[in-house]
């Protein structure tokens, strides 16, 4: 049985994007340092070595990725491609017109609970790689979010955009692994529905 695992790298803070983030500045100043994890000195995305080579191994395991529309609009939809699987996007509204070059991109409008089922299901018994501070916490709210894997930068942003800025309830975790490394410590934390 597949579950939606929201990925996020994130300032000890809470930022997951910097000041000044936008469409012509994706991610904000310093959003580069929140990844820095698994790139390499040109910025490319590599496999890290040592304990975070798994995480690398997990995300390039999902079988679908449910993110939110800001996100997906900053990057043209990863131009139809993360990695080779369907990418659903949640919204209320359709999407523009360059969407339909990209046949792996599918927008959901009724709904976030609609979009993850339809996630899962193109998923195929593999996990959903959930991305969007604004989505997940549409996830939560709607009880369709099963876990968080949070990459924990040891870095203070001061301001920008937060991962959970605005919250439905409480909302209890458990933590199910820890992996400390040199650059990042990666939490992964079940919900407690």
């Amino acid at each position: 049985m597949s579950s939606s695992v929201l990925y996020m790298s994130m300032s000890l803070d809470g930022y997951i994007a910097g000041p000044n983030d936008g469409p012509e500045h994706p991610g904000g100043d310093g959003f580069d340092r929140l990844h820095e994890w698994f790139h390499n000195a040109e910025g490319e995305f590599v496999r890290p070595d040592g304990p975070a080579g798994v995480l690398w191994d997990e995300i390039l395991a999902t079988g679908a990725v449910l993110a939110g529309r800001r996100t997906v609009e900053q990057v043209d939809h990863w131009k139809g491609d993360h990695h080779g699987v369907p990418i659903v996007v949640p919204s209320h509204r359709p999407p523009g017109p360059s969407v339909a070059r990209y046949p792996m991109v599918t927008y959901v409008l009724d709904g976030i609970e609609k979009a993850m089922a339809q996630a899962k299901a193109a998923a195929g018994g593999r996990d959903v790689m959930v991305h969007g501070a604004y989505t997940a916490q549409r996830a939560l709210e709607a009880g369709v979010l099963d876990e968080l894997q949070i990459h924990q930068i040891p870095v203070l942003f001061g301001q920008g955009r937060r991962l959970f800025d605005i919250l439905p309830s409480h909302i209890e975790l458990e933590i199910i692994r820890v992996l400390d490394t040199p650059v990042a410590t990666h939490i992964r934390y079940r919900v407690q529905h």
